[in-house]
């Protein structure tokens, strides 16, 4: 007798009208929220990255990269902070009291003190990291045992990845000694061996006129003949320095390698061997 109540019971709350609008309308809030949230994060990215176009044109490298950094990382707290309250509120749409979860954040705050010390100093290692600008997106670092170009910087993690393509990402709290390779120009100095000929002159209008001559996106400036490094009766060795975009120095070096050897040769000075 009981169990035909209850299946009358369920049956006559399936058919209610108000059941079914009340499951409904909650569904819809719920995409709403969703909704809703997802355009606040796309709008304050889409401003953020507006303001990033603005600022870029500042001509100093290190307020660039400063910046590009700063809007990745406010990008991410926007993001956390609203799906944060994005469950929150759907959280209070399935029935599911939150005003418990948030008196609860005391307790929540001793367990973190207790069992997640390491979640609060990679977020706060995060955040000095970008005030100090230790380093930004875009910088070659090495700390500890890995080596490699930042790709992100997160309130939890720097991801880097190497010359072979291999992604290490590492907790901001373990980031304790950095070695910044990007933040000064790189400086490239390559001592060219020549056949000499008796005639000095010409060969450092030569090598001048080579050096004018060299193009390339990753050289700052324009190459500088120091002049006479060495000298014997058979050879004299010219130097050349050039300053070039940080990290990039061993592809430069091989380009100017290969620049003058080409160049001489056209006239009719032979390189005995390329020391760099």
């Amino acid at each position: 007798m009981d169990m035909e109540k209850l299946y009358d019971d369920t049956l006559g709350m399936l058919i209610d009208d108000p059941f079914w609008s009340s499951i409904v309308l909650g569904l819809l809030r719920i995409i709403l929220i969703i909704v809703m949230g997802r355009m606040l994060v796309w709008l304050v990215h889409k401003s953020i990255n507006r303001v990033v176009i603005d600022k870029m044109s500042v001509k100093h490298p290190n307020q660039r990269r400063r910046i590009l950094t700063v809007s990745k990382l406010l990008k991410n707290t926007v993001s956390y902070i609203t799906y944060f309250i994005m469950g929150l509120l759907v959280l209070s749409e399935l029935g599911i009291p939150i005003a418990p979860l948030i008196g609860g954040a005391g307790i929540v705050g001793i367990a973190i003190g207790f069992g997640a010390q390491s979640l609060v100093k990679d977020v706060i290692t995060g955040y000095f990291i970008v005030l100090e600008d230790q380093f930004a997106v875009g910088d070659t670092i090495s700390t500890g045992k890995f080596k490699g170009k930042v790709e992100v910087i997160g309130m939890r993690t720097t991801r880097l990845i190497n010359e072979s393509g291999e992604v290490h990402i590492v907790p901001n709290n373990l980031i304790n000694e950095i070695t910044n390779f990007s933040m000064h120009a790189g400086n490239v100095k390559l001592d060219i061996p020549i056949e000499y000929n008796g005639n000095l002159h010409h060969i450092m209008q030569v090598v001048k006129q080579c050096a004018d001559n060299l193009v390339h996106e990753r050289m700052i400036g324009t190459p500088n003949v120091l002049g006479l490094q060495q000298f014997s009766k058979d050879e004299i060795v010219m130097r050349i320095e050039v300053q070039c975009v940080a990290t990039y120095e061993e592809e430069l070096l091989r380009y100017m390698n290969e620049q003058f050897k080409l160049m001489l040769e056209q006239e009719q000075l032979q390189m005995k061997q390329i020391d760099s």
